[in-house]
Formats: C-alpha cells, structure tokens, sequence
C-alpha cells in the first residue's frame, strides 16, 4: 500500500439504519421516474437537437443526485457509487463534463475520518494484541483513506520492515449490509441511464463484489495470489502481505512508497506511454492470462517506483473467472478483429448475451461492439488515447446518446462479465487522462492470438513467463 495524501474532510458516524437509507433512495427514485417522463413527454413535440439538449441535462441532474444521495451513506451505497465510477467519461455531455466530475469528486472525498482511539481498538481487537506489542512505530495519522477503511504507516517489531495497515472503520459493515438491501432501488435509478441493464442478475453480483470488500482476509488472498503471479516480474509489482497480520477488519502489507499518478500525468510522452503499456497490460493481461484481476483501476492504486517498476494497490474489488467466460470474451474479440459479424453474433446468441437473438443485425451488432473495443482490437496503429476517445467509447457502450441504441436495447450484460467492462473502461479512462500512445492491438494480440510481443516491456514480459515467471492460466 501507499501514501495516497490524507482525507481532509472530518465526517459524522456511519448510518446503518435502513428506514433513513431507504427513505433517502426512495423518494430520490420517485422523482426522478416522474422527472423522466416529463422529458420523453415533453420530447414528443422538440426538434431532435432540443430533445437531444434536454435529455442530456436530465442524464446530468439524474447523475447528480445519484451522487449526492449515495454520497450520504457512507457505506455499500457510497462504494457503488464509486463502483459506477465510469460515469465520468461519457453518460454526461461534453457541455456538463466538467461540472458532473465535480459532483463525482465529492462522492469519491466523501469517505468519513475516524478519530485514532476508534481505529486503535478495531486493530487491538482484530490483533488480540496492543499495538505496542506488535508493531515498533506506529504513525496515528493516516495516509489514506478509502470509502471502507483508513491506511496507516508503521514498522514491525520482530524484523523492523516498514509496512501499510489497511483498518475498517467501526460500523461500516453494518452500513454496507443495510445498504445491500437497498440495492435495487439505486440500481433502478441507474438503469434509467443504461437501459439495457438485467437489473436483477447485475444486483446480485454486484451484492457480491462489494460484500467480498469486507472481508480483509479474502483481500489479503487476493493480494496474496498476485504477489506470486508477478514476483521477480521486470516492471510489475504486487506488494507482499503480512500473513500473520492480517484478519478480516486488518490487512498488514509491505510498504511501497512512488510517483503519484497526477504528477505522472506531467511526465515527458515517452515516460507517460511506457506507464500506459504496465497499466494496459496489468489490468486486461491479469484477466486474459491469469483469468483474475483486480476490478478498481483507480489511478490512486498504482504508484511508479524509483527503479521504474509500477506497484499495483488494493485488491479488495476483485474478480476470479472460469476458463469459459473468458475464452468466449476472446473469441468475440479475435471476431470484432476479423470482421466476421456471423460468428459474434452466433457467440453473443449462445452465452445469452442475445435474449432475442433474431432482432439484433449481425452487422449491426459488429459495429456497436467494434465502437466500444476498436482501440485494441482493430485499430492497428499507434493510436493516442484522449478524454474524447475514452468519453465517445462510453457513450457508443451503454449511454442512450448511442448511435446504435437500437440495439443495445436488444442486449443484456451478463452478470460474470460486468466486471471484467468496468475494469476495461476504467482502465480506457486512466490510459486516455495520460493521453497514452501505442499500438494496444498489436499488445493485446498476444493474449488474443498468442502473437510475438512487438514492444521492448512486452519481450521483457515473455522473458518471465518463458524463465520461470508464473504460468498463464488461459
């Protein structure tokens, strides 16, 4: 783990009372079902430009008070709020970019500061020794805070290594657990703006995800599997977790300290596109190689070191897949790669991605999917990654404004896959705010067809795999 920089921001108790929590999502989800249908009332007698204005603003004021009502929380309906993070690169127009990212920032602020004496007694419990006896220095003051928990610096006593202590926050399971029953409320609200949403499948995994976050000893496995994928890895590291140390409200790992990923953003272009292949290939490489991955790429987990090798945080938001989903997301791609529009089609139909598979045009479907993945599966050239690259993906994904919204209409996300499009998008926002340059085909090409690495950190990688590095699982 890292210093991350503190959370300024003092909070009230976490609430876990259900009646409030549902009260507050309750009357937002009324509203908002009448607000909606004003304007699609109101839209039967625009233009088409005054329609397309009027429901951009009612996607930027659903979106608001989405955040504003999950940013009350404090517990699991926080997190999905963070969950959904993708939002701010693309389901707002370009006019209300600036002024959603704002509301979003609040929302991803908004975790609450616990005083010391609370946290001491959660880490003592949890240890079932006083911090003295275990740990030489132990720093009070935080050096990051996250919408579960706070981070801490220390130094063990028995070997003197500097270490991360990663403690919920008192309550915050009982919060999560309430807000778990209100899921589907907030689901309902997002699914006025991604209507193709199987709201009941999408509930229940995300119910899963996020309830995985509670448990530190299932993160500090997941931690722990990653550590020995990528240990002696050339550019890729994973932290080392402290076993002995680590329970289900206390996670104790090594201590990595680097560059930031702002000041990373001010980086000389060479600098920022040889970061942009490590992310690339961490997060969408875990998954095609490795069938795991972790399913929050926040540019606040990942650090570049002083030797030059990135170091990859937080792995509580994680996703293990079988060999069979994974394979069929490969198939489609190597089929968007081909232009072979009869074999997606037949691949979407058969995995139930298609209800109604005779609805939807092979053709047609071929050009959505190509819209939301071209920058790694057809695209073979160098292709500079923007904001406006990473925002009309969005919005050509899952974002009425789509030009083949018809279609999408047709299609339902499958619930083992939702993670896997979060990560690829977000990982697609971090890459475009670089403004990362390479050929992500020719990179992606290696998992995708066993291809030759074309580039110098891609050779160093099948070095590892090829010298002893973990095996590939896919």
């Amino acid at each position: 783990m890292a210093r991350e920089g503190k959370n300024k921001k003092e909070s009230d108790s976490i609430p876990t009372s259900r009646v409030r929590r549902t009260a507050t999502v309750g009357r937002l989800a009324a509203k908002e079902a009448v607000k909606q249908f004003g304007t699609r009332a109101a839209n039967v007698t625009r233009g088409e430009q005054e329609s397309e204005e009027a429901m951009a603003r009612r996607q930027l004021q659903t979106a608001k008070q989405i955040v504003a009502a999950l940013g009350t929380m404090k517990g699991a309906a926080m997190k999905l709020g963070q969950v959904m993070s993708f939002l701010d690169v693309g389901l707002v127009g370009e006019e209300h970019r600036e002024e959603f990212q704002r509301e979003l920032a609040k929302l991803r602020d908004a975790a609450p500061t616990v005083s010391f004496k609370q946290m001491r007694k959660v880490i003592e419990d949890d240890l079932e020794e006083p911090i003295k006896d275990v740990f030489a220095e132990f720093d009070e003051e935080p050096i990051a805070a996250a919408s579960i928990g706070q981070v801490y610096c220390a130094r063990l006593k028995d070997d003197g290594r500097e270490v991360a202590v990663k403690v919920q926050y008192p309550g915050v399971a009982a919060a999560v657990r309430a807000d778990m029953q209100n899921l589907d409320m907030i689901m309902r609200l997002l699914k006025r703006m991604t209507p193709g949403m199987d709201v009941k499948a999408l509930t229940k995994e995300i119910q899963e995800r996020i309830g995985e976050e509670l448990d530190y000893e299932l993160e500090a496995q997941n931690q722990r599997s990653l550590a020995r994928i990528y240990r002696g890895h050339p550019f890729i590291v994973v932290p080392d977790v402290i076993t002995s140390l680590s329970r289900e409200r206390v996670l104790v790992s090594e201590f990595v300290s680097g560059v930031g990923f702002e000041e990373i953003k001010e980086y000389p272009q060479e600098q920022r596109d040889r970061v942009g292949e490590i992310v690339f290939r961490f997060f969408l490489g875990c998954l095609y190689r490795h069938r795991q991955f972790s399913g929050d790429p926040h540019p606040g987990n990942f650090l570049l070191l002083s030797d030059g090798r990135m170091a990859f945080l937080d792995f509580g938001l994680f996703k293990r897949m079988d060999a069979e989903p994974v394979e069929l997301e490969l198939a489609a791609q190597r089929a968007v790669s081909e232009g072979d529009a009869q074999t997606l089609h037949r691949l979407l139909a058969e995995s139930g991605f298609l209800p109604e598979p005779e609805r939807v045009d092979p053709d047609n479907l071929l050009a959505f999917i190509e819209d939301a993945i071209w920058w790694y599966t057809t695209a073979d050239e160098v292709v500079e990654l923007t904001p406006e690259i990473a925002t009309q993906v969005m919005i050509e994904s899952s974002d009425p404004r789509s030009s083949h919204f018809r279609e999408m209409r047709h299609q339902d996300m499958r619930p083992e896959h939702l993670f896997g499009r979060r990560m690829e998008m977000l990982t697609l926002a971090v890459l475009s705010q670089l403004r990362a340059r390479n050929n992500w085909h020719r990179i992606a090409r290696e998992w995708m067809y066993g291809d030759e690495p074309v580039t110098e950190l891609g050779r160093q990688e099948a070095d590892f795999y090829t010298q002893g590095g973990a095996v590939a699982t896919s």
